[in-house]
């Protein structure tokens, strides 16, 4: 059984040679070849998966950063000064950490 290759320099078929076409055309189909067919096994989303998309977090460390920078910038109390470079670590290490989360 041969098959016509593709003519595309950058495809992994046509860089194979007569022997690895001959075994390419003796592997069998894979056992789901259609995208519209349901996949072999049942995947299940962990509950907490909803809780923990990227967006909504991403968001969140974002305002926390900006709360850190007003907080750095403002004039007006030495508390809010002190504890500026702590809310910035914090919404920075959130970021990197939420930037991680699924889609």
């Amino acid at each position: 059984m041969t098959h016509d290759r593709p003519e595309n320099p950058y495809s992994i078929d046509a860089t194979m040679d007569a022997t690895q076409e001959h075994v390419a055309d003796e592997l069998p189909p894979p056992p789901h070849a259609a995208m519209s067919e349901r996949p072999l096994a049942q995947y299940q989303v962990h509950p907490a998966a909803r809780y923990f998309r990227r967006g909504p977090w991403e968001n969140a460390a974002t305002v926390v950063i900006a709360v850190g920078v007003v907080m750095l910038m403002q004039p007006f109390s030495m508390f809010l000064y002190g504890w500026s470079f702590a809310t910035l670590l914090f919404g920075t290490a959130m970021f990197l950490v939420v930037s991680h989360f699924v889609d």
